[in-house]
């Protein structure tokens, strides 16, 4: 069976919600993606220090070695979604360990000349390496590698409840320690909403962004080895239209220039348009409008949740002056 064995989680604050699958459910999900990419990291395999031995040599006789992946110690073999790599432990001239054998989907078997190798075998973005030494007598061991693994699947809702379209919305996962340099390690970029993440077990940082603008939400998820884990984002912000108008609920005026200002402020936002639409964190801001040679502005506040134009009127001019 290939699944994850599901179970339900504890939810983060105000911010941050989980929902566990049931097991029929998961499996559908967890089997209908694929890997997300074929360059994820793989365990620094030269960081092990290869058993002195003798080389692989055309005149051994091939070996039979079976080869399985387990989520966790006590799941059951996994039967796809797995890319396994058998490398050599000397290094070639090019300072890497040389591809020997690969595989791809569930358990594997390699024919083997004995001696020492390195499995590595990936799931998503996780991954676990062993060590192998092939005997010159008698049958091999079959190879059982436990990646203590899981899985998150990440979305996002406006205020309570307020569906944020996909295409509006990214996610970046980063490892939960801070570097040296204050920064964090960036395991996975632009990931998109509804897709499963697979992780080894541990705490990432996840970062998630509505629009463009100013709307980040940042929170800590817990991977459980053999869980899936929905969780849902609450982005306290929303969708705002900009209009330049002669009268309430009249038509935006076309080559109209639009900054907007935080409350602090500075400016978060620039455009050119007749009507812009931007996203927005929720606040208080002012939009400044420059048509012509005239300047208008208003103030307004933005709601989490709530969608809504903003009509800056025409009629009253805030400040007037020439725009070179």
């Amino acid at each position: 069976m290939s699944s994850l064995s599901f179970a339900a989680r504890a939810g983060f604050a105000i911010t941050l919600f989980f929902t566990a699958c049931s097991p029929l459910l998961a499996e559908d999900a967890f089997q209908s993606f694929r890997q997300l990419d074929s360059t994820s990291k793989m365990p620094k395999l030269n960081a092990f220090s290869a058993t002195p031995g003798v080389l692989p040599s055309a005149e051994s006789a091939l070996k039979d070695v079976a080869m399985e992946a387990r989520l966790t110690p006590e799941g059951e073999a996994m039967q796809e979604g797995l890319s396994w790599r058998v490398f050599s432990p000397i290094p070639g001239v090019d300072g890497k360990l040389p591809l020997v054998a690969s595989s791809e989907g569930g358990s594997a078997s390699f024919q083997l000349v004995p001696g020492d190798y390195f499995v590595n075998v990936a799931f998503g973005r996780a991954g676990a390496t062993k060590k192998l030494q092939v005997p010159y007598t008698g049958t091999a061991d079959k190879q059982v590698l436990v990646l203590d693994a899981g899985g998150i699947l990440l979305n996002a809702v406006s205020g309570s409840d307020v569906r944020i379209p996909p295409k509006e919305l990214s996610f970046s996962v980063y490892s939960a320690e801070v570097r040296e340099d204050g920064e964090r390690g960036l395991v996975m970029a632009d990931v998109a909403p509804n897709t499963v993440i697979r992780l080894n077990a541990g705490t990432y940082h996840v970062v998630s962004e509505y629009g463009d603008v100013n709307a980040a939400i940042r929170a800590d998820i817990q991977v459980e080895a053999g869980k899936l884990t929905e969780a849902t984002i609450q982005h306290r912000a929303a969708k705002i239209t900009l209009k330049l108008v002669a009268d309430e609920g009249g038509e935006a005026i076309a080559d109209t220039a639009w900054s907007i200002l935080a409350s602090s402020g500075d400016i978060v936002a620039e455009s050119v348009s007749a009507f812009p639409t931007m996203v927005l964190a929720e606040g208080q801001y002012t939009a400044v409008a420059r048509n012509k040679d005239k300047i208008y502005q208003r103030d307004f506040t933005v709601e989490a949740g709530r969608n809504t134009d903003v009509e800056v009127l025409l009629a009253e001019p805030k400040v007037a002056e020439s725009v070179e």
